[in-house]
């Protein structure tokens, strides 16, 4: 009798170690099988990579400090702080504005801050934060021309420009009877406006802005072509932690006017020389 009660109780005790032993294994498999997130990427790279335009003052732009080339801007201190927050450095890369979504879904860059509108068509291949600035769309001509633009009607049968695959590039083929060029950076629209290749440029209001002040002979009207529905970071499509992480980084700094102090100080260099 006592035989057989130790063999039952030795078959519990083995068929316990096998439980358990079960259990541990599937612990085991469960933590090396958790996805990896996009976050985890970027805290082992221990840097955020951000893909934008530089040409595009004073949301981001080159300007010359202490001797050096750098990229600066309200947008640019923005990724400051979203890379700040999740605890790694910021990489900047300037790219063509109609490059950028190709290279996020490529996984070339982490995300995109760029004054980019959020559209429709945008969504369905990544994903927006929430909306952090809003501007007027303007229009930008040379000074002496300033008589002769002062509707939206004036611009029949004149060249207006646009940078490629924009909401300024909509605008600019809204404008009836306009011929409209494209070019992918804003410098070179400016140049072609300079050289009388264009009459005008389609820009939102802060950069038409921050070109006139930085050059005499070019001149914003205070002709409307509506307001852009607001601006905000992209990033790859399945990232929801990522946008977290970086809407709660503009809710506090929109809760502090931070954003409102970066546009300030990003215009004030746009008109230093």
């Amino acid at each position: 009798m006592f035989k057989k009660t130790s063999k039952k109780i030795v078959a519990v005790l083995l068929m316990l170690c096998m439980v358990f032993a079960f259990s541990g294994c599937a612990k085991e498999e469960s933590s090396a099988d958790a996805p990896v997130t996009k976050i985890d990427e970027i805290k082992k790279a221990g840097k955020l990579v951000l893909g934008t335009a530089a040409d595009y003052p004073p949301y981001e732009f080159h300007k010359e400090i202490d001797g050096e080339d750098t990229i600066v801007g309200f947008d640019i201190e923005i990724a400051k702080e979203i890379a700040k927050d999740l605890g790694v450095e910021l990489e900047v890369k300037d790219m063509k504005f109609d490059g950028l979504l190709a290279a996020l879904v490529a996984d070339k860059i982490d995300i995109i801050v760029a004054g980019m509108v959020p559209t429709e068509e945008r969504a369905k291949s990544v994903d927006f934060s929430k909306q952090y600035y809003t501007a007027e769309q303007s229009i930008l001509i040379r000074a002496e021309d300033k008589d002769k633009f002062k509707t939206k009607e004036d611009f029949k049968g004149a060249k207006v420009g646009a940078q490629k695959s924009t909401i300024q590039e909509d605008i600019a083929n809204s404008i009836e009877g306009a011929e409209v060029k494209l070019i992918s950076k804003i410098t070179d629209l400016v140049l072609d406006l300079t050289n009388d290749k264009v009459d005008a440029i389609v820009l939102v209001n802060p950069v038409a802005s921050a070109y006139a002040k930085s050059n005499p002979d070019l001149y914003v009207p205070e002709i409307s072509f509506g307001t852009e529905e607001g601006i905000a970071t992209a990033v790859n499509k399945g990232n929801e932690e990522l946008v977290e992480a970086i809407n709660n980084t503009l809710d506090k700094l929109m809760k502090e006017d931070k954003i409102n102090q970066f546009i300030s100080d990003a215009t004030a260099l746009t008109e230093q020389e």
